[in-house]
Order: C-alpha cells, then structure tokens, then sequence
C-alpha cells in the first residue's frame, strides 16, 4: 500500500530542511506573549501553531512572558494568558519563564556591545531620534553622541543602571547603520530608562530592554530552535539576527514569520477592548461578546472547535480575513452530537391541555440527543398547563404556517397531539393563554390511526419548569458600518445584548453547572454563564444559533 502523502506547510518544511542540514538536532517552540491584557482569538493560532510543531517533532514548548515594559504589565493578565493556554490544551510542563528573568543576562549583552563599539549612550529626546531616523526614502542622520568613547559610555549606562538620570533623557542605541533601506537597523533603541516598580523584579531595575533587544536573547537562553511570529515582525528579522550574532551565540534561533489571523468585523485591538471595559459597555475582558480567548470560553466555545478554527485557517505567508461564520461553524460541528438537546421557552406563554385531567402528571422518556444514543434518555414531566414559544401560535398565520393556530393540530415534542380550541387575550390585545385538548393515543408524538401533523413544537410543562435568564448575542460591532469610525472609534451595534428574563427551562436545567452546554430544542446552543449564574439561579449565554448559510470553502 502507498504511503498517503501529507502536505507540509512552509514552516514545517524550513523546520525539516534545518534537521537534515544538521542546523539543530531538535525542536524547541515558545509562545510568548506580553502581559499587558487578555489573548484573543489571534493569539489562538499561534500559540497552537507553535504548541502543535513542539508536538509534532517531540520536542519542547514554553511559555514565556514578554514583561519588559512595566508600565502596562500587570500580574492579572499572566494568570488570565496561562488559564487560556491551558483551556486550549497547549502544555509547558516546566518551561515557564519571564523575560525579566533574564534582565541580567540582557544588561550584560548590552555591556558586551558598548566594549565592541557595537552600542552608545544617546541623549536625543524621542522626538529627535525620530526626526534623525529618516525615510524609507531617504538615510537617517546619525547622532551627534554616537562616536562617544567607549569608556564614556560604560560609564553613562551605569549611571542610567542606578537611576542617576530621568525617564526620557538617555537611551542606549546599538551602532548599526543609519543609511540602511531597513529603517529598524538604523541604530534602534536597546535600552530606556523608566522607573516603574516591575511586576516580577520590583524597584532593582530603573532601565528595560527593548522587545526587539530583549527577545532573541530570551530565544537564545532557552534555546529556542524556531521562534516563529507574526509577519509584522518580517522587518525585524534582520535585527533579531544581528543581536544573536553580536553577542555572540552559538546556536542561534530561526525567526519565521507566518501571517496573522483575522477576523472580519472584531474587535481585537487591546487598546480598544480595554476602553470598551472602562468605559463600561462591556462588563470585563470576558464578556461573550468578545472574541478575546476568556470571552469565547465564557461564552461556550469549546477548547475543540477553537482548534478545528485554526486548522481550518492554516498557515500562510499572506495577511487574509476570515468570515465569524466559519467559527460558529466550527463550534456547531463540535456541538452538535455532544450537547443535549433540551426544551428551553424563552418567549412563554401559556397553554392549557383543558381535556387532561387538572391534578395528574406524568414522565415521558426523552432521548438526550438522537443524533449520538450514547448521552442517553431523560424523563420529562407533562401536565395540563405547559409553556411554549409565543411565536409558535398565531391567531391569523400566513400560508404555509405549520404550527399552532385555532382549528389546527401539532405535535408537542415527544409528547402528544394537541389540537387548538380557543385563546385568551388581556386588554391591551396581548395573547396570554392559549387552550387545547390531546389525542391520549398520541403518547410520543405518533398517532395509531396513523395521521400526520406537519408541526412540532416544543413545551415545558408549568410547575416543574425552571425560571432563567437567558443573554443572546450579536456582534457588538455595527457591520454595516465597518469597525471603525473616520475618527478611529468604534462602531458599536446597540443591539449587540439582549437579555431576556423568565425563560422557562425544563426542570433538568436546574442543576446545570458553569461551562455546561446544551441546545435549546430550536432556539440554538447555549452555555451555562460562569460569572453570574447562582445555585437554582441559571444564567444562559446563546453561544450561536442552529442554522447558518454559512458553508466551508472548496479549498477547505
């Protein structure tokens, strides 16, 4: 037989072509994001992208955190990053690491530079550098302090090191090249003061590296055999291979950029997402409406469809968008034979079975999902007053309406024939009761005489059932609109919540726990809230409705 011939994306063929070269004898991948806010569904790819490959050559995977920037780092968004990379089932073992705990190191690499000639102490203000730094067009100006001596130089960034000069009066710049066409080689930023109290050093450091300074030597320390990143990061390449080499390591790490994911019509900026929790429009970093990794997770998603997303996407080297659509496809798909399939009203009204005896019940025996006979069966309470849909009656329906009207007969789910005999209304015109009588030989929804009903609807019988709260979801941007306004706000949909109260709830629901999932027989997959829901108090999040137009692409 023929081996089945799997295709190899470009990072996992530059990964095969250095282990046959010899260029590393192993794998070594890292995740490693800044604690500055929440992940999001982006951060989803990489980090499975880079977990997966660790996976695939049997080799490492870490987890570091990029906290060289004190001033928007902060100890909530590590413990929240590592809850999400857990959730999506991506395993550091041992290898946790901060880049501060390697601000020795990088001092010393900066010490290594300044004796080569290789780094200088600048006085330019921000403003200045930028203006010496040039076109894409035109070479950069060099700095009137960059031929200090080197003597001079050790000595000033020692005096930056013990806090003898302000925030924003010295850099330490690396001597490049300022007429280089790659404007991040003209003499870049490796080090600034900021005295900020750091989330994991405290007050020992007053100067921090730069990402760009910090991050291949973070790479270089644990080894890391393939650092691979975002393609914003294509034009830093040069620079992360001047540091490796500079300071001199021997095995250096590979950057290879692969390109981002985008989603159409999200939000994922986190300066945006965090002026949408201080200014109180969203209720956290986790609120469903999100797209950030604690957001999709308290909404429903499963840790599996996230992974079926990204596989789905793939890995490329061209910037492209993806329809939210192909999401919620995935997390039907993973749905769909897992969660079961229960009877949940959200817009009640009642109705009276006037010819079943007023004080009796009974259980029926219901099958948990029909699709996958291994969840079971459940027993269900019918009586003589249930709840239905109020859009599953009407007094005058238009043609080709199946369900319930006066004169016609429907099927209750699993239960019974009922046909309509009359309603009632209060005084401002509003249906509020709606009356039947059963066919007792119907019991499971067949009649013996073989009749056929063309409507099923589903029912939750009155005194058992269980009173809920129930949050459906829109996108919480304007589509019609775009993202973002001319002036760079966002074009919020004002109808992105709608919170309905006294949904009524087979008795079952009543037990549901956190993170539960289930489908709503017709009104969609819905999830158990894990912030505001209380014991006997449920809250539901829709995670997304049953029917979609949308469809995977051929090439998929």
């Amino acid at each position: 037989m023929e081996k089945e011939v799997t295709s190899r994306n470009f990072i996992e063929q530059a990964i095969d072509q250095d282990l046959a070269d010899g260029v590393y004898d192993h794998v070594c991948t890292r995740f490693p994001p800044e604690p500055n806010g929440y992940l999001h569904i982006g951060h989803a790819k990489s980090i499975l992208l880079n977990y997966g490959l660790s996976q695939e050559y049997h080799g490492e995977f870490h987890l570091r955190f990029d906290d060289t920037n004190p001033m928007k780092e902060k100890s909530e968004y590590v413990k929240s990053i590592k809850e999400d990379i857990k959730w999506l089932g991506a395993d550091w073992n041992d290898h946790l690491y901060f880049a501060s705990d390697y601000f020795d190191q990088m001092y010393e690499a900066a010490l290594k530079l300044i004796k080569k000639g290789k780094a200088f102490v600048c006085d330019l203000s921000a403003e200045e550098i930028r203006q010496y730094r040039g076109t894409l067009k035109e070479p950069g100006r060099e700095s009137p302090y960059r031929n200090r001596s080197i003597d001079e130089n050790l000595r000033l960034f020692e005096e930056m090191r013990v806090g003898k000069y302000s925030d924003g009066s010295k850099v330490l710049r690396a001597k490049i090249d300022m007429a280089s066409p790659n404007i991040n080689m003209r003499d870049p930023v490796i080090y600034r003061v900021a005295h900020m109290t750091h989330h994991n050093t405290g007050d020992k450091w007053c100067i921090y590296p730069m990402y760009d300074f910090a991050h291949p030597i973070e790479d270089a320390i644990e080894g890391i055999t393939h650092s691979c990143c975002t393609l914003e990061f294509e034009d830093h390449r040069p620079l992360y291979n001047w540091v490796v080499h500079e300071v001199g390591y021997k095995m250096p790490p590979r950057q290879i950029e692969f390109a981002k994911l985008y989603l159409t019509n999200v939000v994922t900026g986190k300066r945006y997402i965090k002026k949408l929790v201080e200014d109180g429009i969203v209720d956290g970093w986790d609120d469903p409406r999100l797209v950030t990794i604690a957001a999709l997770r308290r909404r429903g998603y499963t840790p599996e469809s996230i992974r079926m997303f990204v596989d789905l996407v793939g890995v490329s080297k061209a910037n492209s968008s993806v329809d939210y659509a192909m999401l919620d496809y995935c997390i039907r798909e993973d749905l769909k034979k897992k969660a079961p399939r229960m009877m949940g009203i959200l817009h009640p009204v009642k109705l009276v079975i006037d010819n079943y005896p007023e004080n009796e019940k009974e259980e029926l025996d219901v099958p948990n999902n029909k699709e996958n006979p291994e969840l079971g069966t459940r027993k269900v309470t019918f009586g003589h007053e249930l709840y239905i849909e109020r859009d599953d009656f009407m007094e005058e329906p238009p043609r080709k309406y199946f369900r319930l009207y006066p004169g016609n007969e429907v099927r209750l789910m699993n239960a019974y024939f009922v046909t309509c005999t009359g309603f009632e209304k209060d005084e401002n015109g509003n249906v509020t009761e709606i009356h039947c009588t059963y066919d007792p030989a119907s019991r499971g929804g067949y009649s013996p005489d073989g009749r056929r009903v063309k409507g099923t609807i589903q029912w939750v019988e009155k005194t058992t059932a269980v009173s809920a709260q129930c949050r459906l979801y829109e996108n919480i941007i304007d589509e019609d609109k775009g993202v973002y306004n001319e002036d760079g706000s966002l074009n919020l949909n004002p109808d992105s919540l709608t919170t309905l109260n006294d949904c009524m709830l087979e008795s079952g629901f009543l037990n549901a726990k956190p993170y539960d999932k289930f489908q709503f027989v017709r009104n969609g997959f819905f999830c158990v809230d894990s912030c505001d829901s209380k014991p006997g108090v449920p809250v539901f999040n829709r995670i997304v409705s049953l029917k979609s137009s949308f469809k995977l692409p051929k090439k998929l």
